[in-house]
């Protein structure tokens, strides 16, 4: 009888043992998966940001100032345009672009 005692008891320590152990691991989860949805909120909030951020920066507005102050573009006008004449051709007078023109349509 003192044996099954002991038993039971081991049994039982061990079986207390065991759920203390679990009910921590599952805190733990619980704190790790929490910690996961507010990184996932923070990065959520961060692509928001980067999206209005992407939408400012890509207005007409910003594309034609920029061609203008940083690659020095202009808008097309006849004082700057270059004809050249061949003859035979079907199409006597082709455009060419002379240096600092801006492409077509690139800056209006």
């Amino acid at each position: 009888m003192m044996r099954l005692s002991m038993l039971l008891l081991i049994a039982t320590v061990g079986s207390a043992l065991w759920l203390v152990h679990s009910h921590y691991e599952s805190r733990r989860l619980f704190m790790a998966l929490e910690s996961a949805r507010k990184e996932n909120q923070r990065i959520e909030v961060d692509l928001d940001r980067m999206e209005v951020e992407r939408r400012a920066q890509t207005t007409p507005l910003r594309v034609e100032q920029i061609a203008r102050q940083q690659l020095q573009m202009r808008n097309v006008s006849p004082a700057i345009t270059q004809y050249v004449t061949t003859t035979g051709a079907a199409n006597p007078a082709v455009p060419v672009k002379t240096p600092g023109t801006a492409a077509t349509g690139a800056a209006r």
